[in-house]
């Protein structure tokens, strides 16, 4: 079979060919329907030996929806582990023995940091290839009928966002007000839909892209603007009110990005830093954080949310807007996102299916 992979650190990824993987004991093997790709492809395959702790070589592509066409001896049987069933991967693989993993929140390991992977092709074996193969059912969630194209993106750039709306506090998911979201790309747009369908919340946007605004408003933003000197001053106004903004979720995570969310959240704000631009942020008291500031690191979310997130794509409440290319034109497909081309979420399927 075809698969995309990383041969070795400082070597763009190549598509090679490669044994199709038999599954053993617990494990599954999907037939690959489509595969999301994202900057973190990009910061995976630009990466120099020793920045990640994964080995080389390995397959590319953690967001992966397909059909199951078989199982190990050992697989759990039933729900979604039948052959014939569609599919998403959920991709935060962890240990699987902590706390955690047994409870569907690999994403948040308690063993993560001695792991050499992060999660399916994230040195792991992922699903830019015809077949991927899945070490349990526990990481396989059901999606009907659903486009795989559409299924695929959730698993990350659905998930993440979802989890990031979902810890913001109780008060503000049930009694409103304004949240901002920085950086409406990939997720950026589903934060947008994700906000507008499970809260109250008016939703600001901003990006330094006119496409990534006209985005932002196809999603359900109530006002989109690009960054300015004096984008603070107008999203304070746009908030309808001077206590300024309840919330920020940061998708970029630049220098930039960073104090103009500290400059426009009110006291007892929230930020959810997602993006890894590189912004820092210094805590201190006394400082410039508004009073009760605080902040999250969401990390991609439990197998449980994505399951919600799949029922609302079913549902019609989000739609990912996705760019497609059949697998032999990767290198396009990564040339464009590394160029800042990219429209929505770009997701690779098989050729025969993209012919």
């Amino acid at each position: 079979m075809r698969a995309l992979r990383l041969l070795e650190w400082g070597r763009r990824p190549e598509l090679t060919e490669v044994e199709r993987p038999v599954p053993k004991g617990t494990e599954v093997l999907v037939r690959v329907e489509a595969a999301g790709l994202c900057r973190s492809d990009l910061h995976v395959a630009d990466s120099a030996p020793g920045d990640l702790p994964y080995r080389t070589p390995f397959t590319l592509g953690h967001e992966v929806a397909g059909r199951i066409t078989e199982l190990g001896p050992d697989a759990a049987p039933g729900g979604a582990a039948v052959a014939g069933e569609r599919v998403v991967l959920y991709g935060p693989w962890g240990c699987a023995e902590c706390e955690r993993c047994a409870a569907g929140r690999d994403n948040y390991c308690d063993r993560r940091n001695t792991l050499d992977w992060h999660g399916v092709g994230l040195g792991r074996d992922g699903g830019m290839a015809e077949y991927v193969l899945v070490p349990s059912t526990r990481y396989l969630v059901p999606i009907g009928g659903l486009p795989a194209s559409q299924a695929a993106p959730l698993s990350d750039a659905g998930l993440t966002s979802y989890h990031a709306v979902a810890g913001l506090s109780r008060s503000l998911r049930e009694g409103g007000g304004s949240v901002l979201v920085i950086g409406v790309g990939g997720l950026g747009h589903l934060a947008v839909q994700v906000l507008s369908a499970t809260t109250p919340c008016r939703v600001l946007a901003v990006d330094v892209r006119e496409a990534a605004l006209a985005l932002a408003q196809r999603s359900g933003a109530d006002f989109a603007t690009l960054i300015r000197p004096d984008t603070a001053d107008e999203l304070r106004a746009r908030a309808g009110h001077a206590r300024a903004l309840d919330a920020v979720l940061d998708f970029a995570g630049t220098e930039e990005t960073v104090e103009l969310a500290t400059r426009v959240l009110r006291p007892g704000g929230e930020l959810a830093l997602v993006g890894s631009g590189g912004g820092q942020l210094t805590v201190r008291k006394p400082g410039f954080l508004p009073p009760g500031f605080r902040l999250s690191l969401p990390f991609w979310g439990s197998r449980a949310e994505l399951a919600e997130v799949v029922a609302l794509a079913r549902s019609g409440a989000i739609r990912v807007e996705t760019e497609e290319f059949p697998l032999s034109a990767a290198a396009e497909a990564f040339g464009r996102l590394r160029a800042g081309r990219g429209r929505g979420r770009a997701v690779l399927v098989p050729d025969d299916a993209a012919s």
